[in-house]
C-alpha cells in the first residue's frame, strides 16, 4: 500500500477509525530532511503494507492537525495505534529506527 495524503477531510476515517497502527510524517515542501525522509517513508509503507498504514500530513496545508499533535520540528513521525500515540521520534532517521518505533 503506498502512502495516504491525510489532510483535516480524511483524517478521522483513515486515520483514527483505522484497524491497523499508523504512521504519521509531518512534512512540508520545502524542509530538506523531509525530502531526505521521503523515500525511506515510502519504502516503509510498501514493505510493511500487511501490519502498518502510513500517512503523511503536510503542515502547510494542515496546520490545525500539526498543532493537535504538538509538532514543533519537521519531519516529525507518531505512530498511532487505535487513534493513541505509542511512540514519536523527529529528525532524520534510519529505516531501522523508524521500524523499531513501529
Amino acid at each position: 500500500m503506498a502512502t495516504i495524503e491525510v489532510n483535516n477531510e480524511n483524517f478521522n476515517k483513515e486515520i483514527l477509525e483505522s484497524r491497523m497502527p499508523v504512521l504519521l510524517d509531518f512534512w512540508a515542501s520545502w524542509c530538506g530532511p523531509c525530502k531526505m525522509m521521503s523515500p525511506v517513508i515510502d519504502d516503509i509503507a510498501e514493505s510493511m503494507s500487511t501490519s502498518i498504514k502510513v500517512g503523511k500530513i503536510n503542515i502547510d496545508e494542515c496546520p490545525e492537525l500539526a498543532e493537535k499533535y504538538g509538532v514543533m520540528s519537521i519531519p516529525t513521525f507518531i505512530v498511532l495505534k487505535e487513534g493513541k500515540e505509542t511512540g514519536r521520534t523527529v529528525g532524520v532517521q534510519s529505516r531501522e529506527e523508524i521500524t523499531k518505533l513501529i
